[in-house]
């Protein structure tokens, strides 16, 4: 097994150099991640040198163009899938809203949805409204004490008419992995779409959407290095039955259906900069040409060894001290890495003291409201969360170990 070079894997992030964050570390990756410095490069690159119209018939237009299509073309590579199926709009919430509205103009009044109270608000909220449209929303219930999302649940609402399935890849508070292509061969068998909140994974690693099955996945770019923009795959059999949310004379093309404020050109250009971090890592830590997918599973792999071996020894720690709950599993196999903890106090008032020890991390409910409530949970008080990435340092995991023995 290849081991991160955590010292390379470092030197690639421009953060880690900030005088102002020498003496911190950072714990609230899931809301965001440190932009990679290819990232920078290419956004200070962008607004130097081409921050004007793309595709237009003079040299500085066609480089920005060119930039644009290069990065969807590199992402749709390391996701396996095609270029015409990605789109980049201003967030995944906004991402989402206009994804249910293509959706509700495919729908009947009577036709079903089924989605659960385990995922952010982002892919809850939206689908919920269309019941004002005569759509029936079903709720795919967690159970109560785990928080998990139960198989046999859904096969009890899932029926000739369910139209769309919608539900996380991994919760950003239980944080287990749902089993995606399962879950959307049960939805597939009765003809219904699925949409793929992927949020809370694809920071530790981008998956292979073919493999999954998904109609539609969707995560945020800011959270996997790159610039604020959310990324959404709609794969083409499904983008071929949606309806189009631009402008009219833009139906035909591929990228202005779904993003109807129109594209943010220098952060779309940005965003080469994540595929080429990927690539940088891979060719450090193994010595050999591979295709992108191959790249993309490898770099996964890697990331997910390094994260488990950090999670291991705060589960342990959590697992030791009483007045504690850890929600999700307590297995660093089973989980990514975002630890969220109820203890006694409200959770944002934890992640201030610990602020106090030089740890970056955050409390509340994340937009899970209806997850707290559904493990009747106050999501007012919320959770502490720790949530970290492959640049964490076990030098940080031991930072945080000291603070929680003072804070707590």
């Amino acid at each position: 097994m290849t081991t991160l070079d955590l010292d390379f894997i470092r030197s690639n992030f421009p953060a880690f150099k900030e005088p102002s964050l020498e003496n911190w570390s950072f714990f609230e990756n899931a809301g965001g991640s440190y932009a990679c410095g290819q990232v920078i490069e290419r956004l200070n690159s962008y607004y130097c040198k081409t921050k004007l119209q793309p595709y237009h018939p003079f040299p500085a237009s066609e480089a920005a163009g060119h930039e644009m299509d290069q990065a969807l073309i590199k992402l749709a590579a390391y996701l396996n899938v095609t270029e015409a199926e990605i789109d980049l709009g201003p967030s995944t919430s906004q991402n989402t809203y206009v994804l249910a509205q293509a959706f509700r103009a495919t729908m009947q009044e009577g036709d079903e949805i089924i989605v659960t109270n385990q995922d952010h608000e982002a892919n809850s909220g939206v689908w919920r409204r269309l019941a004002d449209s005569g759509i029936i929303v079903r709720e795919w219930r967690v159970d109560s004490e785990t928080g998990y999302l139960n198989l046999a649940d859904l096969d009890n609402l899932l029926n000739d008419k369910t139209r769309l399935v919608t539900f996380p890849h991994c919760s950003n508070i239980i944080a287990h992995m749902n089993p995606v292509a399962e879950i959307t061969a049960r939805a597939h068998a009765v003809g219904a779409k699925v949409v793929v909140d992927g949020v809370s994974y694809a920071g530790h690693g981008f998956p292979d959407v073919s493999a999954l099955g998904a109609d539609v996945y969707l995560f945020s770019l800011y959270k996997t290095f790159g610039p604020h923009q959310g990324l959404m795959v709609i794969r083409q059999e499904t983008r071929d039955i949606l309806a189009h949310q631009g402008h009219f004379f833009n139906k035909d093309l591929a990228h202005k259906r779904f993003v109807p404020a129109g594209p943010d050109h220098a952060q779309v250009a940005a965003s080469n900069g994540v595929s080429e971090y990927f690539d940088a890592v891979h060719a450090h830590h193994f010595d050999h040409e591979a295709d992108p997918l191959t790249r993309g599973k490898n770099v996964h792999d890697l990331f997910q060894a390094h994260e488990q071996d950090l999670m291991a020894p705060l589960l342990e720690y959590i697992r030791g001290r009483n007045g504690l709950r850890l929600l999700g599993p307590d297995t660093p196999e089973e989980r990514a890495p975002t630890i969220s903890i109820i203890t006694k106090r409200n959770g944002r008032s934890v992640a201030e003291d610990l602020s106090k020890h030089g740890i970056m991390a955050a409390g509340g409910h994340f937009y899970s409201y209806r997850l707290f409530e559904g493990m009747n949970l106050d999501p007012e008080a919320g959770a502490v969360r720790v949530s970290f990435v492959h640049y964490t340092s076990p030098d940080d995991i031991q930072k945080l170990l000291k603070a929680f023995d003072q804070v707590l």
